[in-house]
C-alpha cells in the first residue's frame, strides 16, 4: 500500500459541480451514485428521493449554467467527470480556501470494514486531513503494553485461539467480532512473548525457563524497562507529533509547539540528563541543560504568542510552561504502571498456584486442586485481562495520542442519499447509475426560479 495511503488520510480537492439548467436532476443523479462528491448545501441533507429537488434548488444560477461547490477524492475525480460529461457537466477543480480544512477520509477498506486498530484513533478524534493516522502504530503499542502487563505464555496462548476461533470458525453470531481477531491475537501474542520472558506459564508453574527476569523478584529492573519503554513511545508520539504541527501550520508552528519540536527539545534534555547521571558525565549533563533551556524559551515564546501577548499573557505562559514540565514528567512516570499490573498479575497466579500445590494431594483432593487452579486461572484472567486493557487504552490515550493530536478533524460525508425509489433511463444516465439511481426522465419535472 503507498505510503500516503498507509499514514495520511485520502487527499482531496476543492470542486465546482457545474451543468446546464436543464440538466440539473441527471448531473445530481450521476453525484449521488458516485458517493465521490460532499456538497457545501445550506441545509442537513436528508437521504431519499427529495434530495435532488432540494440540492438542485440550493445550485448557484447564473444564466444558462447552475453548480454547486463541495469535497472530492482526487482519485475519483477521473471517473466522476467521466460520468458528468454525457450531461455536459464538468468538475472544476478550486484553489483551497486560507484556513479551511478538507474533510477527512479514509482508505476504501477502513470504511467498509473497520478494524479495531482504526477504532482505536476513531474512539479518541476524528484524525485533521493534514495529520498522519497513527492508527497501525498505535495497534502496535497497544498489544506492546498489554502484553507487558499481562505477561502469561499459558493465558496469551489462549488469547490467541480465541482470536483465530473469531476468524475462522463459521458461526454466524460471530460474524459481528470478526473485525478484531487481528487484535485479539496480536495481544495473545504479545502476552506470550512477555510470559516466556517472565517464565510464566499459567502462573509460576515452572514449566517454562526464566529467560529474562522474574517480576516478583526483580521489580526494579522491571519498573526501569517499563519507564525505558514508556520513553520509546512518548519518543514516538513526539515525532509524530512534530510532523504533524509542520503538516498543520509549518516549521514556525511546529518549532515553538509544546507537541512539536520544542516539546520534543524538552523530552530530548531528560533523556540526556538520566544518560549523563548513568555514564556520570559532567559533559553530558551540561549539554542536556543547555537542550532544556532552548525547549522552555522556544516553549515560552509560543506560549506567550498564544496567549495574545502583555503582563496577563506573560504570566499565563509562566503557569503553562511549569504546567508543561510537570506534565511531561507525570506522563513518563505514568509508564510505571505497566510494571506494577505486571506485578500484580504475577502475584495473583501466584496466589493461585501455592493453594493449588496446597491443596494438592494424592487421592480425591486431587479434585479441588484442579478446580482451584482452573477457578484461579479464569477469574485472573477475566480481572487482569480487562485491566490491562483499560490500562493500555489509558496510556494510549492521555500519554501518548494528546501529543500527535491538538486538534479535532470532519468526517468526509459524501452526498448519496438513497435514490431507489425510481429507475434509470438509459438516455439519460450512465451505465453506473442506470443501475444505482433514477434518471431525471423517470421523476416529474422540477418548477425552479431562477434570479
Amino acid at each position: 500500500m503507498p505510503w500516503r495511503e498507509t499514514l495520511s488520510p485520502v487527499r482531496m480537492d476543492r470542486i465546482a459541480l457545474v451543468w446546464p439548467v436543464d440538466a440539473a436532476r441527471p448531473v445530481l443523479t450521476e453525484v449521488a451514485a458516485s458517493a465521490a462528491v460532499e456538497l457545501d448545501l445550506p441545509y442537513e441533507p436528508g437521504n431519499g428521493p427529495e434530495e435532488l429537488d432540494r440540492a438542485a434548488d440550493a445550485a448557484v444560477v447564473h444564466g444558462p449554467v447552475a453548480g454547486l461547490v463541495g469535497w472530492s477524492p482526487s482519485r475519483q475525480l477521473p471517473e466522476l467527470r467521466k460520468a458528468l460529461e454525457p450531461h455536459g457537466a464538468s468538475a472544476v477543480p478550486l484553489r483551497r480556501p486560507r484556513g479551511v480544512q478538507p474533510p477527512t477520509q479514509l482508505t476504501g477498506e477502513e470504511r467498509r470494514r473497520p478494524r479495531l486498530s482504526r477504532l482505536l484513533v476513531d474512539t479518541y478524534t476524528t484524525v485533521p486531513y493534514a495529520d498522519l493516522d497513527p492508527a497501525r502504530i498505535a495497534a502496535v503499542a497497544y498489544v506492546v503494553m498489554f502484553g507487558m502487563m499481562f505477561g502469561d505464555a499459558g493465558q496469551g496462548a489462549l488469547l490467541v485461539i480465541a482470536g483465530l476461533l473469531i476468524r475462522f470458525l463459521p458461526v454466524p453470531w460471530l460474524d459481528r467480532y470478526r473485525k478484531t481477531w487481528l487484535f485479539i491475537t496480536g495481544a495473545g501474542a504479545a502476552a506470550v512473548f512477555f510470559g516466556v520472558l517472565y517464565g510464566e506459564f499459567f502462573g509460576p508453574t515452572h514449566v517454562l525457563p526464566v529467560l529474562w527476569l522474574e517480576p516478583l523478584e526483580e521489580p526494579i529492573p522491571l519498573i526501569v524497562a517499563a519507564l525505558v519503554l514508556g520513553a520509546v513511545l512518548l519518543a514516538g508520539s513526539y515525532a509524530l507529533g512534530s510532523i504533524n504541527r509542520v503538516r498543520e501550520g509549518g516549521w514556525g508552528y511546529a518549532l515553538y509547539a509544546r507537541s512539536g519540536l520544542a516539546g520534543a527539545l524538552l523530552f530530548t534534555a531528560i533523556g540526556l540528563v538520566a544518560w549523563g547521571l548513568l555514564a556520570g558525565s559532567p559533559v553530558i549533563l551540561v549539554a542536556a541543560g543547555t537542550v532544556a533551556l532552548v525547549a522552555l524559551v522556544l516553549i515560552f515564546i509560543g506560549l506567550f504568542v498564544e496567549s495574545g501577548g502583555g503582563p496577563t499573557g506573560g504570566l499565563q505562559a509562566t503557569v503553562e510552561l511549569v504546567d508543561t514540565v510537570v506534565q511531561l514528567a507525570s506522563n513518563l512516570v505514568s509508564f510505571t504502571r505497566l510494571a506494577a499490573f505486571g506485578l500484580t498479575h504475577a502475584a495473583l497466579m501466584m496466589v493461585v498456584w501455592q493453594a493449588t500445590t496446597a491443596i494438592w494431594e494424592p487421592g480425591w483432593r486431587i479434585i479441588p486442586a484442579i478446580l482451584m487452579f482452573v477457578l484461579g486461572n479464569v477469574l485472573t484472567f477475566a480481572l487482569e485481562g480487562l485491566v490491562a486493557g483499560i490500562q493500555a487504552l489509558r496510556l494510549e490515550y492521555y500519554e501518548l495520542f494528546s501529543r500527535v493530536f491538538t486538534e479535532e478533524g470532519r468526517r468526509f460525508r459524501p452526498w448519496a442519499p438513497d435514490l431507489g425509489a425510481a429507475s434509470a433511463s438509459p438516455a439519460t444516465a450512465s451505465p453506473a447509475a442506470a443501475s444505482a439511481v433514477p434518471a431525471a426522465s423517470a421523476l416529474p419535472p422540477v418548477e425552479r426560479h431562477l434570479p
